[in-house]
């Protein structure tokens, strides 16, 4: 992870993977770098190819507004990766927060401990489980990392069976992870990141790529040991009393075949 080129990195990163048809150029035979040049990159974008080759090379740090968003169109990014770009154009110095561990509030434990029948957690800033309802345990145990999502996903060796859809389930686990790593400089983040990138070939392909996506909404499958299959979906809301902890909540389709696994597993637990 460069962290004294971060915007440079991330328009390089995304450059190389945005084809010349999707801007209705010929893909040419003897291209020698994947996806768009630079040179082309700076016309559709309507700057000049040494002002865009500074900012790849970070001698340049601070596009205006209506470059960075001539930028995102030509790159094809989505909301969040753009409001990334505006972050890395604009960075502002980050808080460092204070060492120790995060801690979830009495009044949120209780909140989980409210809802037997739906599986609640608040995640950390990187995706750790720092509390669980006991559906949210119980959906999640018998893993080597059931407490930490994203090594649960690169490293588990259940991984690939416990999320029958692991390639997508791995791409917005990296997107998530990205999406709150606005300070580069946590040590928190640098060992995860160097950890996962030393012993998950998977995990260091999808951080190169440089993916934004919040963690939001979404469908899951999960194939659990104890039930089986079951589809659930979640919401995950920021935690406004304690900056960078979300909560995310799963439910099953009222009357469908999860919810009658769903509550198995409850019975179970």
């Amino acid at each position: 992870m460069d962290r004294e080129n971060t915007l440079g990195e991330f328009l390089r990163a995304r450059r190389e993977l945005v084809s010349p048809e999707d801007h209705g150029m010929a893909p040419g035979g003897n291209r020698r770098v994947a996806g768009l040049r630079r040179e082309e990159v700076a016309m559709l974008a309507g700057v000049s190819t040494d002002y865009y080759v500074r900012l790849e090379q970070g001698r340049e740090r601070t596009p205006s507004v209506q470059v960075v968003e001539a930028l995102a169109r030509v790159l094809g990014l989505a909301d969040d990766a753009v409001a990334h770009l505006h972050r890395l154009a604009r960075p502002v110095t980050p808080r460092h927060r204070p060492a120790g561990h995060e801690r979830v509030s009495p009044n949120l434990l209780q909140m989980l401990d409210n809802w037997p029948r739906t599986p609640a957690l608040v995640l950390g800033r990187y995706l750790t489980v720092l509390a669980a309802n006991t559906l949210g345990e119980a959906l999640f145990a018998g893993h080597a990392y059931s407490d930490d999502l994203i090594r649960l996903v690169f490293l588990d060796p259940d991984a690939r069976e416990f999320y029958p859809e692991w390639d997508r389930v791995a791409v917005a686990t990296v997107g998530a992870l990205r999406a709150a790593s606005i300070d580069h400089d946590d040590p928190e983040l640098i060992e995860t990141v160097g950890e996962l990138s030393v012993k998950s070939p998977e995990f260091r392909t999808l951080w190169a790529r440089h993916d934004i996506q919040r963690k939001t909404q979404e469908s899951k499958r999960f194939r659990h040991p104890l039930v089986g299959e079951l589809t659930l979906t979640y919401e995950s809301l920021t935690v406004n009393s304690a900056p960078g902890q979300q909560l995310v909540v799963y439910q099953a389709e009222p009357g469908s075949p999860s919810e009658e696994t769903l509550s198995l597993l409850g019975s179970l637990a």
